[in-house]
Parts: C-alpha cells; sequence; structure tokens
C-alpha cells in the first residue's frame, strides 16, 4: 500500500514511552522498527513498513546509554534515506554532547559540531531539538535547526502549582543561565537573582571555588531554574546558598534530568520542596527513588511541532513571543 507524504514517526531505545506519547498525540501509529545488537555490541536496524517518499520523523534522545543511543540514530537515519524516505527528521529532546560546544581550553574537541556533521553525513535533513544548552549549536548544521523551549511549560506550571508564586524571584545557579532566567521573570512579573562562581583569592590559599549570591531572595520563594542537572553538586550548591541567605522555600525547574539513580538519594536530602524536570528523558526510575522528583510532559509540544513541521507551518508561532523575548 502506497502511502505517500504521511507522517511516519520511528524510535529507537532510548526513549520510547515519549515515542508513544508523541505518536498518540498525532494520532497516528508508531512505525515497526526494530533496534538490536550482535554479539560484538554492533547494531542492527530493521524496518518492517515501506516508508518510500514519507516524511519520516526519527524520536531518539541522548540520555543513558548517550554512544549507544547516538549510533542508533545515525543507523535509523542511514536506513531511512536508503529507504529512499521524502524528507528525515532527527527528533533529539536532549541533543547529546550540547556541552562541548566550544573550544574552551586548549586541544579541546568541540563534539557538538562533530555530532552535527554525523547526523548531516548519516543522511538527516532537519533536527528538532529542547532547549540546547548553547543556541550557537544551531550554526553547527547546514540544514534547519528547529530548538523548542520548555521555559512556557515551567512558567505554566509556576502558576499552577507553587503556592505564593507571586512572592518569588527566580535564581540561575550560574552566569550562563542569566538570559533565561530574566526571561522567565519578566513573564512572570518577578525579581531574579543569580549566583556567580568566581576562583578562591590568593588570602584564602583555597582550591574551592567561592559563591556569589547576586540578588535579595530573603523571605521569598526562590525558583532555580537551569537546563540540565547531571551531577547534582550545582544545584546542592545553589539551594544551600539560598537557604543560608534567607529564601523562605526553594523550588527547582531543570529542563534535562541527566542524574543517574545512585545520585537520587542526594536529591532527597537538598533543602528544596520540589525538582521538576521534562521527560525529555526517561524520569520513572529516577521517580521512584526520589518523592520530590516532578515531571513535567513535553510531548504535546514535540507532537505540535511535528506536526507543524509536516504541514509547512511556523513553529515560532507555536511559543508566540517567547522566542523573541528569549533572546535565545
Amino acid at each position: 500500500m502506497l502511502h505517500g507524504n504521511s507522517i511516519r514517526i520511528l524510535t529507537g531505545n532510548s526513549h520510547p514511552e515519549l515515542a508513544n506519547a508523541v505518536a498518540e498525540r498525532l494520532n497516528v501509529t508508531l512505525t515497526p522498527c526494530t533496534v538490536k545488537k550482535f554479539s560484538n555490541g554492533e547494531i542492527n536496524v530493521k524496518i518492517s513498513e515501506s516508508i518510500r517518499e514519507e516524511d519520516v520523523f526519527i524520536i531518539q534522545s541522548g540520555c543513558d546509554d548517550v554512544n549507544d543511543n547516538l549510533m542508533e540514530l545515525l543507523i535509523i537515519i542511514s536506513a531511512c534515506k536508503g529507504a529512499s524516505a521524502r524528507r528525515i527528521t532527527a527528533v533529539i529532546p536532549c541533543y547529546p554532547y550540547a556541552r562541548m560546544d566550544k573550544k574552551d581550553k586548549s586541544r579541546a574537541p568541540i563534539t557538538a559540531k562533530l555530532v552535527a556533521n554525523m547526523l548531516a553525513v548519516a543522511g538527516c535533513d532537519h533536527v528538532i531539538t529542547m532547549d540546547l544548552h548553547a543556541s550557537q549549536i544551531q550554526g553547527f548544521f547546514d540544514f534547519p535547526v528547529d530548538n523548542l523551549y520548555s521555559e512556557p511549560l515551567m512558567i505554566s506550571y509556576i502558576k499552577r502549582n507553587i503556592p505564593d508564586w507571586q512572592n518569588s524571584i527566580v535564581v540561575s545557579p550560574d552566569a550562563g543561565g542569566a538570559k533565561r532566567v530574566t526571561a522567565i521573570a519578566d513573564k512572570l512579573g518577578v525579581e531574579f537573582a543569580l549566583i556567580h562562581r568566581q576562583g578562591p583569592t590568593r588570602a584564602q590559599n583555597s582550591s574551592e571555588r567561592v559563591e556569589v549570591l547576586v540578588g535579595d531572595v530573603r523571605d521569598k520563594v526562590a525558583i532555580l531554574v537551569d537546563d540540565m542537572i547531571d551531577s547534582g553538586k550545582t544545584l546542592a550548591m545553589a539551594a544551600q546558598s539560598l537557604k543560608e541567605h534567607g529564601a523562605k522555600k526553594v523550588f527547582a525547574l531543570i529542563s534535562h534530568g541527566l542524574f543517574s539513580e545512585a545520585k537520587m538519594s542526594m536529591v532527597e536530602d537538598l533543602p528544596i520542596e520540589q525538582l521538576v524536570v521534562t521527560n525529555t528523558i526517561p524520569q520513572t526510575k529516577h521517580a521512584e527513588a526520589c518523592s520530590k522528583l516532578v515531571t513535567m510532559d513535553v510531548s504535546p509540544t514535540i507532537a505540535e511541532s511535528i506536526r507543524r513541521t509536516h504541514n509547512g507551518e511556523s513553529i515560532t508561532l507555536l511559543f508566540g513571543d517567547w522566542a523573541e523575548g528569549a533572546g535565545m
């Protein structure tokens, strides 16, 4: 049976729950795609239906076994290219190696650019991702990249689930997130603050870094916002600093929760009320290990971006004036 230019959604093993949720919202069924390993670790892909001249979207996030997931994505793209798909879009909710976006020291690799090159060579035509660690990563590609924002979801969550949010202050745990927190603070009509980390002075004679809080959080609800949490050390430092400076309560909203289950006990002991993350990365195991963890569903945003891409509609309109206001 010939389909011709319909939406076809494939997925590897990184996040099948998200792929199923997106497909359900689009009222389409996932195209059968089996991704297995040979005994020596090589990845084998089998697409069980024709995708000739179809608009293919491959949902694969950079999580857990990031190298395996990236290789799965590249092989699926190559298989779709060889199967004569009309257009191949890689939907990567959490872009792998996004933190390696610049040469910050001698002989350091710019791995985010390498990933972009590999996607292009595999045959990718378009990338949809969410909350890139650095927006300039979009410039690593010679084809369209749509960077979706989770901040509107965060604003909605704050208004509905954080008591006394009108008396809150939005805080960035480092200077790099200043644009993000100022944009969110402006939308909420509240103040913002940031934590500046600097090296020790000679008088301190220490290898530890010093944290300086810029802004007044006393007797306010502090809302920490960041794009990524991995080891949790930055979050722990920031939460402790806010409590020491008199914050009434501390909430944390993070785009990508990369942490492993072993670190969840540390999160449980932090002086925060809730740690809110999106499901760009599977969070089921993490939620079972930490009562403070709350997950926001990004499948409606991803599904709508896929629908708009397929129909040739603007994705910017999906976020209203957020894209301009965020300055990202």
